[in-house]
């Protein structure tokens, strides 16, 4: 049976830290989807083509890397895809306790899907999506917190 996990979150913007966790994680699965989930109830600064768009120009050489956007329950989404992982990082203490309980509810829902935790590697720790949009939104140079594909696209963006 092939190892299937699926990596989801917003990733929005990707960052060094997410990279950092897919990067890590491909030679323990089959093949890796990373899931952007689209939420209703959040406005996201970046479009969900957009992500989509990073993820795949990233990876685009990594034939075990799948990305695509799902709504609704991720436990339903892995049933879709096949997969019996999903994959989430952890930067510290507070984000394993909220995380697990994510897990906790996952494996009530769908006792065949595992969670596994990856920590961030300690020079990634600090980025988080929410830290980066802030200074992007402030006119800050976020360019050491994001992969070359996604800071490249943003100084075209502010170039045109």
């Amino acid at each position: 049976m092939q190892r299937i996990c699926l990596f989801p979150g917003t990733f929005d913007p990707v960052t060094l830290g997410h990279t950092d966790i897919i990067d890590r994680a491909l030679p323990v699965f089959d093949k890796l989807v990373i899931g952007i989930g689209v939420n209703s109830g959040k406005v996201p600064m970046f479009s969900v083509e957009q992500r989509v768009e990073w993820l795949r120009e990233i990876y685009k050489d990594q034939p075990t890397v799948e990305v695509t956007s799902y709504e609704g329950l991720t436990v339903n989404f892995c049933k879709q895809i096949g997969a019996r992982f999903i994959l989430r990082g952890i930067r510290y203490v507070a984000d394993f306790e909220y995380e697990k309980a994510i897990a906790d509810i996952n494996r009530k829902m769908d006792h065949e899907v595992e969670t596994i935790f990856l920590t961030c590697s300690p020079e990634f720790s600090t980025i988080a999506s929410t830290l980066v949009r802030d200074v992007i939104r402030n006119g800050g140079d976020a360019a050491q917190f994001l992969p070359k594909e996604v800071s490249a696209s943003l100084q075209y963006s502010k170039l045109s």
